[in-house]
């Protein structure tokens, strides 16, 4: 995947579609709130092998074959999830495009794996950047520890399919690495805080651009993102809401896009169809922006605090999501 901070290295294969045949894969879903009219089939290089169409109701039904079971992408335009795919498979889906991850439910043959998938992301995204950088080093170590024991032995009790357990297998090893490496980024980002933030001058979604001098005299809650990151998208519905019940106190919401530049348009559109609040800025270099550089910003999303001076209070806050930054804003607004 992209950099988020949910890491997982996956191998694929290619999919083909041979049309239908006895031994060939059903895939049907139910999709409530749908992202777009295709979904898409994708293999390790993002490359789109397999393309399904979706009626105005949400549904599709289609068939095909594999050349061998492996690892895929499902993806609908906008959000992205993991799959197993095997010849035979008779998979139903079931799910909310607007909640996506929390919300998808497989049945039928291979559902067991698939829902092992779509479960292993939302216990992933709750190891946060926050938790992590809250422990020390023998407490890291006993965590991810205990996480790789428990996640194998599962796999080793369960009745899942044999070349499932041992890709799994594969890919907790890499996510075990990818959190060490992560947490080692998170302690680095501590050291940035009670330090005067880095200035941007980034395109307003409204128009014009916006300076962080200009937006001083106020908490700033930061958070850097990309319309490509589901996590980040995950967190919209959560930042809305804080939003709204801060209108009107001393804090700004701040979104920086670190998108390409060659999908602004893209960024815009996202922003308006969202109806996104607070001020919307496009970075000017994506990942290689200097208040993102600065920032050691490597994975997202990113939410940073800065105080009405300028200075960061947190340069890994707490996630929208997370009721101790409800907490922490009652406290610096003298709203307790």
């Amino acid at each position: 995947m992209k950099k988020s901070f949910l890491i997982t290295l996956i191998t694929f294969c290619s999919i083909y579609s041979f049309g239908q045949s006895k031994n060939a894969i059903t895939f049907q879903a139910e999709i409530a709130n749908r992202n777009g009219d295709v979904i898409y089939i994708k293999d390790a290089k993002n490359k789109t092998v397999k393309e399904i169409k979706i009626n105005d109701k949400g549904i599709f039904k289609d068939s095909f074959e594999i050349e061998k079971e492996d690892f895929y992408i499902f993806f609908d335009g906008v959000e992205y999830t993991q799959l197993f795919l095997k010849n035979g498979y008779d998979l139903k889906l079931k799910m909310d495009a607007k909640k996506f991850d929390e919300s998808i439910v497989y049945t039928g043959k291979g559902a067991a794996e698939n829902n092992y998938l779509a479960q292993s992301v939302i216990k992933e995204g709750q190891i946060t950047p926050e938790k992590l950088a809250s422990l020390n080093e023998d407490e890291f170590k006993k965590m991810t520890a205990e996480k790789q024991l428990t996640e194998e032995y599962f796999l080793n009790k369960s009745k899942l399919d044999k070349t499932f357990i041992e890709i799994q297998k594969r890919n907790i090893a890499m996510n075990i690495k990818g959190l060490q490496r992560y947490y080692t980024e998170s302690k680095a980002v501590q050291k940035l805080n009670n330090v005067m933030a880095p200035k941007f001058n980034y395109v307003n979604h409204k128009g014009g651009t916006t300076k962080l001098e200009e937006l001083k005299g106020k908490y700033l809650y930061i958070d850097v993102w990309a319309t490509w990151c589901g996590p980040c998208r995950g967190e919209i519905p959560s930042l809305k809401k804080i939003e709204e019940k801060y209108h009107g106190k001393n804090i700004e919401f701040v979104s920086i896009s670190i998108d390409v530049q060659k999908d602004f348009e893209k960024w815009k559109k996202f922003v308006s169809d969202k109806q996104l609040g607070g001020t919307q800025l496009f970075a000017d270099n994506d990942w290689n922006s200097d208040f993102a550089k600065s920032l050691n910003i490597t994975s997202i999303p990113r939410f940073i605090l800065i105080d009405p001076n300028g200075k960061i209070l947190n340069a890994g806050a707490e996630r929208p999501s997370s009721p101790k930054l409800e907490e922490l804003f009652d406290k610096l607004l003298n709203l307790q």
